[in-house]
């Protein structure tokens, strides 16, 4: 059952108004008070929420490298913390950005995929490793700077961190998948 209180968007304070609109801007799916996703709780503290949408969109559409290998990153990160929201979400956009079925499926389930793209693998290794063991080996890390240099591995550990906590506001308030959709992990 879902944690987080709910207030319509007249409850909202003046600044929780302003902020609302600006990150509810272009998004679909938005209703009375509610956004989605981790947006709801972040809106708790208006400022912060302001903050980590801009973080948010930054992850989102200023990396250097491919959007497929950014989806695998959420994906490891998302089954590690069995955030069924954040899986519900970018399972589809991982599929959109070219991850194939197989490895998906593998990753829900956390096991390693047998991988046809090296920089697939780099990406997924990097990260579990990242959750897993809390560091990286030189090995994974040679192969990551190999594939998406210095920069790219700052962006992927980075981005890592930011769905970690995506994922802790996610299962801490109990969030769930839309009405009809099926939760991705079993409780």
């Amino acid at each position: 059952m879902e944690r987080l209180t709910r207030n319509s968007y007249a409850e909202m304070s003046d600044m929780q108004q302003r902020v609302f609109d600006k990150i509810a801007r272009g998004r679909s799916g938005v209703s009375d008070g509610r956004i989605g996703g981790p947006f709801d709780i972040w809106m708790l503290n208006p400022e912060l929420a302001e903050t980590i949408d801009v973080l948010g969109k930054s992850f989102r559409y200023s990396l250097s490298m491919d959007r497929r290998y950014i989806e695998i990153a959420i994906l490891v990160t998302g089954a590690f913390w069995t955030s069924q929201y954040e899986w519900f979400a970018h399972e589809t956009m991982a599929t959109d950005a070219g991850v194939p079925a197989e490895v998906i499926k593998a990753i829900k389930i956390g096991e390693r995929p047998d991988f046809a793209d090296e920089r697939d693998a780099v990406a997924h290794d990097l990260s579990y490793e990242l959750h897993r063991k809390h560091h990286i080996g030189d090995e994974t890390y040679r192969r990551a700077v190999n594939a998406f240099g210095e920069n790219g591995v700052a962006e992927l550990i980075n981005l890592c961190g930011f769905y970690t906590m995506v994922a802790m506001s996610l299962n801490t308030f109990r969030i769930s998948v839309p009405n009809g959709a099926t939760p991705p992990f079993e409780n």
